[in-house]
């Protein structure tokens, strides 16, 4: 890969790489670390990545990024304090966008993954499962479980609306 090309890479997948990464840990600066590391590991590996390898690559590498973050994140939590808003329910909501990353972000981390770059990406399941590490059947597993839940948890629509 050329200078050039790494630049126009940069441009044509900065945002498409934030807001996954971003859909999947919901904080703005930790998504913008990981797509500046992201972008700085395939700066170190310019000369071994071909142009047209280079979405695939760029998203492998920031969804590993993004999981080693998590485990990272888990290990320094903070116990003392409490999330006051899984103690509480709400079953008026105005906004479907709300229902659904709520409903995403109840999801483990892999299933969350694998809807999001499916279903808000386009990824076809061999593609996912190259970014994943998974074999194409358990990406489908996954897909479907998490469509499942999705449907329990947001239930009819008009009970939501």
């Amino acid at each position: 890969m050329t200078i050039n090309e790494f630049n126009s890479c940069v441009d044509q997948y900065a945002d498409q790489l934030y807001r996954f990464i971003l859909k999947n840990i919901k904080d703005k600066d930790k998504a913008r670390d990981i797509v500046q590391d992201t972008y700085e590991k395939l700066w170190l590996k310019v000369s071994d990545v071909e142009s047209s390898n280079s979405k695939s690559y760029m998203f492998t590498t920031a969804y590993r990024t993004m999981i080693d973050s998590i485990r990272k994140d888990k290990k320094q939590a903070d116990f003392d304090s409490v999330d006051t808003n899984v103690l509480q329910t709400n079953n008026r909501y105005s906004d479907l966008k709300e229902v659904l990353d709520e409903a995403l972000a109840k999801l483990p981390a892999i299933q969350r993954s694998v809807i999001l770059l499916r279903d808000y990406e386009g990824y076809n399941y061999d593609e996912i499962g190259g970014i994943t590490g998974l074999s194409e059947s358990q990406v489908k597993v996954y897909i479907y479980r998490a469509r499942v839940f999705l449907k329990e948890y947001i239930g009819s629509l008009d009970t939501v609306i």
